[in-house]
């Protein structure tokens, strides 16, 4: 009876949240000659139903999967439970490896940034409202796509970023101490050339300009996102002072699972942090 009744609760949370907001789906990001291609990267967009008067504030997640694997489908609870709290949300797909690079994955990301910021008030969002989040590898891409200045993403355009559980912060230090090999595809991701090691990694690149963070790191995770998690808030302390990581009693894969039930409590303390940066 008590296993019944926890079904049908959750069932009837995902139908409220349903209820509550629109998916506009495999919504093209890259130029139109690009296109045409087949297997091109595309978004989903997650608008709450009731949109009128003051523009929402914009959330754009990226998934992970280490950097090999992932679907922006898997995501549409979070993009849902998101929209019911008022926050637009965009959940892009991008060319995974061995396909892509790191290189080639984060230019997409930074599409995805482009595209939204000249396209997301046509869904009553505000282009000066954009925030960036990222599971794993996802939080990578994202901070990576805004950071680093040869992506052409202005970080003072960007009102904040959310790394959750994020990997490849430090890749030139994790990559120097376990050199790419053909497993996990990483070769083909990060290339073997230290330098392009250096160019991936987020922690290289925090300056005064940096958009605001808010962190969340799971104490059951891998030791490696631990590692760099520690090294990225060492570095930012200079720009960032007051930031401090919220830890969870979570695996990895727990740390965004959590936002695919709507209760949880990040969804109240990612707006609060949206609302705090709102410029």
């Amino acid at each position: 009876m008590r296993f019944s009744l926890g079904i049908l609760l959750l069932l009837n949370g995902v139908f409220l949240v349903s209820c509550s907001s629109k998916k506009i789906a495999d919504t093209s990001y890259l130029s139109s000659s690009k296109a045409k291609e087949t297997n091109i990267p595309q978004l989903n967009i997650f608008v709450p139903k009731n949109t009128k008067g003051t523009a929402s504030p914009v959330l754009i997640f990226v998934h992970g999967g280490n950097w090999n694997s992932g679907r922006k489908g898997t995501y549409d609870l979070l993009g849902r439970n998101f929209a019911n709290k008022g926050v637009i949300t965009v959940i892009p797909d991008y060319t995974l490896s061995p396909a892509a690079d790191y290189d080639t994955m984060t230019k997409q990301i930074a599409a995805v940034i482009k595209w939204t910021k000249d396209n997301i008030s046509k869904y009553n969002g505000n282009p000066n409202q954009i925030f960036i989040t990222g599971h794993s590898a996802g939080g990578h891409l994202g901070a990576l796509a805004v950071m680093n200045p040869k992506y052409g993403i202005d970080p003072k355009s960007i009102s904040g970023i959310i790394l959750n559980d994020a990997a490849g912060l430090d890749m030139k230090n994790y990559l120097e101490q376990n050199p790419p090999t053909a497993e996990n595809d990483y070769v083909a991701t990060w290339t073997k050339s230290p330098a392009n090691w250096r160019e991936a990694s987020p922690i290289y690149f925090l300056d005064k300009n940096t958009p605001p963070f808010l962190i969340y790191v799971g104490d059951k995770t891998y030791n490696s996102i631990k590692t760099a998690n520690k090294r990225f808030l060492d570095a930012l302390q200079p720009y960032q002072a007051g930031v401090v990581p919220i830890r969870l009693n979570k695996k990895h894969i727990p740390m965004v699972v959590q936002y695919f039930w709507p209760w949880s409590d990040r969804f109240d303390e990612v707006v609060d942090f949206m609302k705090l940066h709102t410029k």
